[in-house]
C-alpha cells in the first residue's frame, strides 16, 4: 500500500515501466468512477477568460492530492490513523523518518534507501484484501483528511463538476487511498499507485512503478484517450516541480501552492496560478509547512509497521 518511495522522484523521462503505471492507473480509475458521484472562489485577473467552459464534454480536470487539495501528505494522515490504532511503535517509525529527511535534505535519493521501502512498502499489503484498505481509508478520511482539504482548491474543482466536467485526483498515493478522498469530495475518480491483485488480495507487487512524475502524464494521457477527451481543452492542477510534465500535457495548467521551482517555471511560462497557504514563510518553502519532513516519513513507517504487526 503505502511508501515513501512512492512519493519521490526516479526518473525525468517516461520509460515502459511508467506508461504501463498510467495505464493501469487509467484503468483503475475508469472502473472505480461509477462509484462517484456527480469556499470560496480565488479571484482571477479580469482579463482572463471565463473558465471552465460550460458544456465542454472533450473537457476534464485533473487535480494532484498531496498539497494541491489537500494540506499535508495523504499517506502521512493515513500512518496518523494507524498509530492511533497501536499498528506500531516509535522506534519503526524513527528508521524511515531518517531515510526519507535524508532524502529531502540531500535533494538525491539513495537507491538502497528507496530500493528497502519500496519493498518493505509492498509486502506490506501482501496477503491483505483490498476491501480491508478501503475499509480503514474512510475511517480515517473522517478523523484526520475532511479538515485538511484546501477550501479554494475545492471550489475550483466545484467549477469544473458545475460546468458538467470530470474531475480527477492524480496522486502516487495507493489508488485505494485515492478513491475514497475523491469519492468523499463528489469527484468523478482518482488516479493512483496500482499495487497488483488477485481475486481482491494484493500479491506484493506494483503495476508497472509509483505514479509519480512522468507516469502521472502517462495516465492521464491514457485516461484522456479512454474518455475521448481533447488535452488542449482540459485543465490540470498541481503544487510540484515534478507534475511539470502532466501540467505540460494540457491547455490550462495551474500551480497550486507551488513550490519554488514549479512557481519559476510557472511565471515563465505565464501559467495561472493560485496560492491558499497563509503567511510568507508558507509561500516560499518548497515543502509547505502544513506537510514537512515528518509528515511525508509517516506514512510510510506507519504501513510498515501495520504490516509487521499484523504478520
Amino acid at each position: 500500500m503505502a511508501a515513501l518511495g512512492w512519493l519521490t522522484p526516479r526518473r525525468r523521462s517516461a520509460t515502459a515501466r511508467s506508461v504501463l503505471a498510467g495505464e493501469a492507473s487509467a484503468e483503475a480509475a475508469r472502473k472505480s468512477s461509477q462509484e462517484a458521484t456527480a469556499s470560496e472562489v480565488p479571484e482571477t485577473s479580469s482579463t482572463e477568460p471565463e473558465f471552465p467552459v460550460l458544456g465542454d464534454e472533450k473537457a476534464a480536470a485533473f487535480f494532484d492530492l498531496d498539497n494541491t487539495v489537500m494540506q499535508g501528505a495523504a499517506l502521512f494522515h493515513f500512518g496518523r490513523g494507524l498509530y492511533k490504532r497501536k499498528f506500531f511503535e516509535t522506534r519503526d517509525l524513527a528508521k524511515f523518518a531518517w531515510q526519507q529527511a535524508w532524502f529531502r535534505l540531500a535533494g538525491v535519493e539513495d537507491p538502497e534507501h528507496m530500493q528497502d521501502a519500496r519493498d518493505s512498502a509492498l509486502s506490506i499489503v501482501k496477503g491483505h484484501r483490498v476491501s480491508e484498505l478501503m475499509s480503514i481509508g474512510e475511517e480515517i478520511y473522517d478523523e484526520y483528511m475532511a479538515e485538511r482539504i484546501w477550501p479554494g482548491t475545492r471550489a475550483l474543482a466545484q467549477a469544473h463538476l458545475d460546468a458538467g466536467q470530470k474531475v480527477w485526483l492524480v496522486t502516487a498515493a495507493p489508488v485505494e487511498i485515492a478513491q475514497v478522498i475523491a469519492r468523499r469530495l463528489g469527484l468523478t475518480g482518482a488516479l493512483g499507485t496500482v499495487a497488483e491483485s488477485v481475486d481482491g488480495v494484493y500479491t506484493g507487487k506494483l503495476v508497472g512503478e509509483p505514479l509519480h512524475g512522468p507516469a502521472k502524464a502517462e495516465a492521464v494521457r491514457a485516461l484522456a484517450s479512454a474518455e475521448g477527451l481533447d488535452l488542449s481543452r482540459c485543465a490540470a492542477y498541481s503544487d510540484s516541480h515534478n507534475d511539470i510534465p502532466m501540467l505540460s500535457l494540457v491547455g490550462h495548467p495551474y500551480a497550486i501552492n507551488p513550490d519554488t521551482k514549479l512557481r519559476k517555471h510557472a511565471r515563465r511560462l505565464d501559467w495561472r496560478l493560485r496560492d491558499y497557504r497563509t503567511g510568507r514563510k508558507a509561500a516560499k518553502v518548497g515543502i509547505p509547512a502544513a506537510a514537512g519532513v515528518g509528515a511525508v516519513a509517516g506514512g510510510t513507517a506507519a504501513a510498515i509497521a501495520l504490516h509487521r504487526r499484523r504478520r
